[in-house]
């Protein structure tokens, strides 16, 4: 479908870098190419573990590798903006896990650069990605339930122990962990014209967001109320209130039914996640499509969601004093630096092609 076999590269050795690994074994025209590491023991543990041929002990060594068409990222929140610096002025395409930066800034200055190089640059917000987003948006216009009017959302996990979570250097906290979740979950449905947001958090001694409640209000009206916490398990469901029913999403971290009902709360239709490999595949499908047709983002995931999602969370932060610490460093440099040198991404480009062709 997507012609010759494509190389993925593995920025970072952490459980979802696994789950990635895990997932490009087992599809076709993908091979998990290279993993590469801060440290040579991580690197070389993680790819005898996947079994993985090409090992990088520094991000540097791997992202200058000519052979990757796609570098996917996942490494703690606070290095987000710096690595994919780095891949992008490498010449690489990028997948990087979500939240997709710590800000709508740094979000803005790397889409700038990606879209001078002619480079895909992709959020991995796997939800965007699943088929029952497809599902939902399908059941939502049959105008089974009538107009959706409200919404509500939850996702939690007991982590706030976890360092990702804990530590404002690591840009910890649920919302970016897992608010985000939600928030995509309401964008999906409702759009993105908010015209209003509402927010409470509780926070842990390190000033980080362990628990959050947001409501968001639209300009047609309609309501979101949305639920993250780090401290509590959840049972992760949305529901979506219409004038004529109502639907009921069981995960809305992994979509694993959809079951709608009438106003006399009687069952219309029960839809169950199809057979998935991990989750995570269809996001690289995504990319190998878009990388097959010259595109720089994903029509699933484009990049103006990603900046909208990531502008009502910096608002979020705001109003809650939630702040990282140096997460403006070094944005204004990057930009100044600008227009990029496209010759160093074309030149790699060239040499991926040839030498894999050879």
């Amino acid at each position: 479908m997507f012609g010759r076999s494509k190389r993925v590269a593995i920025m970072g050795t952490g459980k979802i870098a696994g789950v990635m690994a895990e997932t490009l074994k087992s599809m076709r025209n993908v091979t998990c190419y290279a993993v590469g590491s801060r440290t040579k023991e991580n690197a070389d543990n993680f790819a005898s573990r996947y079994g993985i041929k090409k090992v990088y002990s520094s991000y540097e060594d791997l992202v200058n590798d000519p052979k990757i068409d796609l570098v996917y990222i996942a490494t703690p929140h606070s290095e987000h903006f710096n690595n994919v610096k780095l891949a992008l002025l490498a010449g690489r395409n990028v997948l990087y896990e979500k939240a997709f930066m710590l800000n709508e800034d740094q979000a803005e200055a790397v889409f700038k650069c990606a879209e001078e190089k002619k480079l895909l640059l992709v959020e991995a917000m796997w939800t965007r990605f699943h088929p029952m987003r497809k599902k939902l948006d399908e059941v939502i216009a049959s105008n089974v339930i009538g107009e959706p009017i409200m919404l509500t959302a939850n996702l939690g996990y007991n982590i706030a122990v976890k360092d990702r979570i804990a530590k404002p250097e690591l840009g910890g906290g649920a919302l970016l962990d897992l608010g985000v979740y939600t928030l995509n979950f309401a964008s999906m449905v409702f759009g993105n014209d908010v015209t209003d947001i509402a927010s409470l958090c509780t926070f842990n001694d390190a000033g980080m967001d362990l628990n959050d409640s947001i409501t968001l209000r639209y300009k047609d009206g309609k309501m979101a109320v949305l639920n993250s916490s780090a401290m509590s398990v959840s049972d992760r469901t949305g529901v979506i209130y219409g004038t004529k029913g109502y639907i009921i999403v069981d995960n809305i971290n992994n979509i694993e039914a959809i079951t709608v009902y009438d106003d006399d709360h009687r069952e219309l239709a029960y839809y169950k996640r199809p057979k998935q490999k991990t989750g995570y595949e269809y996001e690289i499908e995504a990319c190998m499509k878009a990388l097959s047709e010259g595109w720089i983002e994903c029509p699933d995931m484009p990049h103006s969601e990603t900046l909208r999602m990531l502008n009502i969370m910096d608002f979020i932060r705001q109003s809650n004093d939630i702040s990282f610490p140096g997460e403006l460093d070094g944005i204004d440099e990057f930009l100044s630096e600008e227009p990029w040198n496209n010759d160093k991404s074309e030149d790699a480009a060239r040499g991926s092609i040839s030498e894999q062709d050879e």
